[in-house]
């Protein structure tokens, strides 16, 4: 069993400082991971340090009271989240640190510390692996055409020999009118033939611009 070892009436200074140290140990320990899987910036880094012992400051101010500890947390949180959009692995971190905070402030360190470890562990491996990845990666393709070609089927032969999958997203003019850009969807069969593929196009399109890439997204929110 995990016992605290805070007092419910009294916090004394040696007790305040123990957890005070444990919560920055513990928050450069999440920095440290998330700064090895590559997607840790100075300013996120020092924040997922400092954020385990501010969050252990105020559980200690409401006298371990859960409650209005994670009220006045979640008000402080709405911050960080109106100024910088988060991807999801960046708001698990805040999430994570808040986690280690809260427990450090109740006087749980072993638990804390046992915690850390073992979530830090599984998204550092999670992180590493090809876990939650697709295996079929839709592409985007724009293609530019004069405006006196005919664009309906015009690429149908070349996508039939390159892609498992492929239609016509959207059309636009472009050049004050004189050409038409062509966006598509496209799945490869096979990623080594995209050069094969571009290369056809550019016979029947005049050998205008061409760009084919990963499908533009937003960045991964909650």
């Amino acid at each position: 069993m995990f016992t605290s070892i805070l007092t419910k009436d009294v916090i004394g200074i040696q007790q305040a400082l123990i957890c005070m140290l444990v919560s920055i140990v513990l928050g450069m320990v999440i920095s440290i991971i998330y700064m090895y899987t590559g997607i840790c910036s100075k300013n996120f880094a020092i924040t997922l340090t400092l954020l385990p012992v501010l969050v252990q400051m105020v559980i200690m101010l409401v006298n371990g009271n859960l409650g209005t500890g994670v009220a006045i947390l979640g008000a402080f949180g709405l911050v960080r989240f109106r100024s910088i959009p988060g991807s999801s692995k960046e708001i698990l971190g805040v999430f994570f640190a808040m986690a280690v905070g809260l427990a450090t402030g109740t006087g749980l360190i072993a638990f804390a510390a046992l915690c850390t470890v073992i979530i830090g562990f599984v998204f550092f491996a999670l992180n590493k692996t090809s876990f939650g990845e697709t295996r079929v990666q839709e592409r985007d393709l724009k293609i530019t055409i004069p405006e006196n070609l005919e664009y309906a089927g015009l690429f149908d032969e070349i996508f039939a020999t390159y892609t498992t999958k492929h239609y016509l997203e959207s059309v636009k003019t472009t050049n004050l009118g004189s050409m038409f850009e062509l966006r598509y969807k496209i799945t490869m069969k096979n990623k080594a033939d995209e050069k094969k593929m571009i290369d056809e196009i550019r016979v029947r399109n005049g050998n205008l611009t061409i760009m084919c890439g990963r499908q533009a997204t937003q960045k991964d929110v909650l």
